[in-house]
């Protein structure tokens, strides 16, 4: 992978992980026309989750920033196998669809989803910003604390 965005990456100490097989019957990316659909990416980092449980409980604000920007990692991972590793193809991120594993009291989702946000908006500028949902949910797959899907425009 080389071009603007790869610097960027590599300025931002980003090395786009392997992409995981689907975990069900779906695929991890869908095009249709210049649009490329994200299935839900969760925290996997190294085959594993890295942030599980819920915010509110055991999971920090911090950690959960952390982990919504790791699925963005893996958003981007996703993105550059659909688009034959040119990431510089992305013309804008149109959504971000964010689910937050929470305690019923905890309501502060739309500063976990932060974290994917302002790694989008650091990676591709003003491309980078787009419309989003945050919204709290009981659990997510894998006892993962965030899981992020993606809707992307590209040339």
């Amino acid at each position: 992978m080389t071009g603007i965005v790869a610097a960027k990456l590599q300025a931002l100490g980003i090395v786009l992980p392997a992409t995981p097989a689907p975990a069900g019957n779906y695929i991890p990316t869908v095009i249709s026309g210049n649009l490329v659909f994200v299935s839900g990416q969760v925290p996997f980092l190294d085959g594993k989750i890295a942030y599980q449980g819920k915010l509110g409980e055991s999971v920090s604000l911090a950690d959960g920033q952390a982990a919504a920007r790791l699925c963005f990692v893996n958003i981007l991972a996703q993105l550059s196998a659909a688009l034959g590793g040119d990431l510089d193809r992305v013309t804008r991120i149109v959504r971000l669809g964010g689910f937050v594993a929470s305690a019923p009291s905890f309501t502060q989702h739309p500063a976990v989803i932060n974290g994917a946000s302002d790694l989008a908006v650091a990676v591709f500028g003003d491309a980078g910003r787009h419309a989003r949902a945050a919204v709290g949910v009981a659990a997510l797959p894998l006892d993962s604390a965030v899981e992020i899907d993606a809707v992307v425009e590209f040339s």
